[in-house]
């Protein structure tokens, strides 16, 4: 088998130009200059047909064509002896065709061989003239030497052909390589769906070429197919979740588990006509590939090239290797999320589930796992209740990231419970005592922790302060066994680092000494501990951390204690969470300023409501700190803040400044009133599904015993705020032995005949808070 030949210029340029080749054109002028004959030329075997890629002297059609079309050609002749044909006159040679000959006007030729890289005849280099001739050995050798240079030549090319074919494939194996190289790079360590679709735009874009991709999975109920590409599909692509039956490529992919191949658009649309509005911004090629794994479609990848395509065979091994690794990457997402959630559920059995309500205190609490991992952490929380006057705080976090060190947590953390409540001791002889008991009955944990505890002063003697019975502060005690510091945001916005010096961490040496240390919280202040998840990030000093999140607590002024836990991990690590974080934030109540409710009066607050909706969170939490302070029970406390800040709302965005909220508290209903500057009547609506308000008269239907509204004229209005001049009050009550949440509530419903909602003051027969009736 012989080697193609490499003759030509570059191709498309017509018939000529493309067999025309300028260094045997040069050879055939040697002949025709050296050895004084009319024509010459070299003739090569190529594509079926004797092309003339070096010529001179030829009929004028024969040199334009440079194809010789004849019958019984002589070239035939010479490639196949593979030895020279010398020709003195044609007229007495039986070889020669003389018809052929003669419409060439040949008399006389000679023509030795052309050879390939292989050794094999291909053509003829050839000398014509026009009358009978006499060969010398010097016009032969000549004709030697030259028929040998085109066979260098050829050779040379053919050579210089293979080692381009050896670099193409060589390239593409290269890049292939490198594609499957940088796959396994990409996806070895995705943990979630969106990493899956960042590592696979970069591979696909790297890879293939490919502009734009998209990643779409089957749903659970395998009817549906829904897109969760966000950042790099092709602009004007509809993302929707087609059904699997529609006749659509990427439904059908999913369907049989084929993948799909467009050129460009229109190869596209003639397949599937309702894709023609895909494509606004790219009219290229298209692929559609299945992602499989245990023998279903659960994906499909869509690739999207800005020109049209050929899809050969090394693009579509390419393409599969995509889909396969795809496929093991989701496999693994969907592993790591169910260990995640299994590791997650235990985490948070082993964590108390509810904050202790504790009188006078405010406690939320937040577990965070890390967002890149499967593990369990060893963090926890812990609250335990002395008595009314007293409890005690602890957050830890034992070493290591596994079941090992979530059982250790859980061991630790029981053993600080039961030292806490059977022993009434200070937190660093806790501390102590917890790590003699880690090191003498296991589980032999190194752990860091703080251990808090939490003081009421005692009422003052009497005459002293009586007017607020319920101001009373916490003497706050604290141990630390290498745990960041503990953070109190005081109720005036300063945020103070509770820096004392760290004790040795527990599990090193237990007959190590233990220190307490002491501080103050007064009614509003909020004591915050965490674990350090909350302030650690590579390349960033612990103290910056912490006293970027003094900042972050700051900003956080006002906001419900339930929310600030939460806030925090958001505000601190959000998407960039790499460790479990824990959060317990504890808030002294403010008292009720009036006093306890008694048989000789209800107890009442009033507080003015700032004209902004920023005063809205800590109006509310005023709100619930008086209830709490009241014992009004937790369910009521919730029922109160949802309506409180419901009527709340609507005074801030329609009412008109002044804005007070007035709380009143007896052994029989609690009553919440907030008053504006605006007579504007509250409307009952109907508010659509979608609407995001329009249901706060709704909420009071529903859950008050009894609402209602006021009117103030300027001569009416009373209290410490009797300046306010004209307006309404908007005030609800609850009855203490109600269950709002879930039980039945008995309602002042709204007028059957009119359909108005009842103002208070024609409600003549409404109690008033002496037992009277209000007129």
């Amino acid at each position: 088998m012989t080697e193609p030949l490499v003759v030509g210029a570059q191709a498309g340029r017509g018939p000529a130009a493309s067999v025309t080749d300028e260094v045997f054109d040069r050879v055939a002028r040697l002949v025709h200059r050296h050895l004084d004959v009319i024509a010459a030329a070299v003739v090569l075997r190529a594509r079926g047909e004797l092309v003339l890629p070096g010529a001179v002297g030829l009929p004028v059609s024969t040199q334009a064509e440079r194809v010789a079309r004849v019958a019984e050609p002589v070239t035939a002749l010479v490639v196949g002896t593979g030895a020279p044909v010398v020709v003195r006159d044609v007229e007495h040679d039986p070889r020669v065709d003389l018809d052929a000959v003669h419409d060439l006007g040949v008399a006389a030729f000679a023509a030795f061989p052309v050879h390939d890289g292989d050794g094999h005849a291909v053509g003829a280099l050839w000398a014509v003239d026009g009358a009978p001739r006499v060969w010398t050995d010097v016009d032969l050798a000549t004709l030697s030497d030259l028929a040998a240079a085109c066979t260098s030549e050829l050779r040379l090319r053919a050579e210089r052909e293979r080692a381009r074919l050896a670099e193409q494939v060589a390239f593409r194996a290269h890049r292939r390589s490198r594609f499957l190289l940088g796959l396994s790079e990409r996806f070895a360590g995705v943990s979630t769906v969106e990493e899956v679709e960042d590592a696979l735009a970069h591979a696909v874009g790297e890879g293939t070429g490919a502009r734009w991709v998209s990643l779409a999975l089957v749903d659970d109920d395998r009817r549906h197919l829904t897109y969760v590409t966000v950042g790099s599909q092709e602009p004007g692509q509809e993302l929707r979740s087609p059904r699997l039956d529609e006749p659509r490529p990427d439904t059908h992919v999913a369907r049989t588990a084929q993948p799909l191949h467009f050129r460009d658009h229109d190869a596209l649309v003639a397949s599937y006509p309702s894709m023609a509005p895909i494509g606004l911004v790219s009219t290229g090629a298209r692929s559609f590939l299945p992602v499989v794994t245990s023998g279903r479609v659960i994906g499909v990848v869509v690739c999207v090239w800005e020109h049209p395509r050929e899809h050969d065979a090394e693009a579509a091994m390419l393409e599969a290797a995509l889909g396969r690794y795809v496929a093991l990457a989701l496999e693994r997402v969907a592993l790591l999320e169910t260990r995640r959630q299994v590791a997650t559920t235990l985490q948070e059995a082993l964590l108390t589930t509810a904050a202790p309500a504790v009188a006078h205190l405010d406690i939320a609490t937040t577990y965070s796992p890390a967002a890149r991992t499967d593990q369990v952490g060893g963090d926890w929380y812990d609250a335990v209740v002395l008595d009314d006057d007293a409890a005690l705080l602890m957050i830890g976090d034992v070493s290591g990231h596994d079941v090992h060190a979530a059982a250790q947590m859980g061991q630790l953390r029981s053993m600080l419970r039961a030292l806490a409540w059977s022993h009434d001791e200070s937190p660093a002889m806790l501390l102590t005592l917890l790590d003699r008991a880690n090191e003498k009955l296991g589980p032999r944990a190194t752990a860091t922790a703080v251990v808090a505890r939490l003081d009421r002063d005692a009422p003052a003697s009497d005459g002293a302060a009586a007017a607020l019975p319920g101001d009373r502060s916490y003497t706050l005690t604290w141990s630390t066994a290498g745990h960041p510091p503990p953070l109190v945001l005081r109720s005036d916005g300063r945020v103070e680092q509770l820096a004392a010096r760290a004790d040795l961490m527990l599990g090193i040496q237990p007959a190590t000494a233990r220190t307490d240390h002491t501080a103050r919280l007064h009614p509003g202040d909020t004591l915050v501990l965490y674990t350090d998840g909350l302030v650690e990030e590579r390349g960033t000093l612990m103290s910056a951390r912490i006293a970027e999140l003094g900042r972050v607590l700051a900003a956080s002024k006002g906001l419900a204690t339930a929310a600030l836990p939460r806030s925090l991990v958001k505000g601190l690590v959000g998407s960039r969470q790499r460790d479990d974080v824990a959060v317990l934030a504890v808030r002294v109540r403010v008292p009720v300023p009036s006093g306890w409710p008694s048989p000789a009066g209800h107890a009442r607050a009033e507080r003015r409501v700032a004209d902004s909706l920023s005063d809205l969170g800590p109006a509310r939490r005023w709100v619930d700190d008086v209830l709490e302070c009241c014992e009004v029970d937790s369910e009521q406390r919730r029922t109160a803040m949802l309506l409180t800040s419901e009527v709340l709302t609507n005074a801030l965005e329609h009412g008109r400044a002044p804005i007070t909220v007035t709380v009143e508290v007896d052994d029989r209903r609690l009553r919440v009133g907030v008053r504006d500057g605006c007579t504007r009547e509250p409307e009952l609506k109907s508010p659509e599904p979608h609407d995001l308000s329009g249901r706060g008269v709704l909420f009071l239907e529903r859950l008050a015993s009894r609402w209602g509204v006021d009117k103030h004229e300027d001569s009416d209005a009373v209290g410490r705020h009797a300046d306010a001049g004209a307006g309404k009050t908007v005030w609800f009550e609850i009855d203490r032995g109600s269950h709002p949440l879930t039980g039945a509530i008995e309602k002042v419903r709204k007028d059957p005949v009119t359909g108005a909602i009842p103002f208070a003051g024609p409600l003549l027969q409404r109690p008033s808070w002496d037992g009277s009736r209000s007129g």
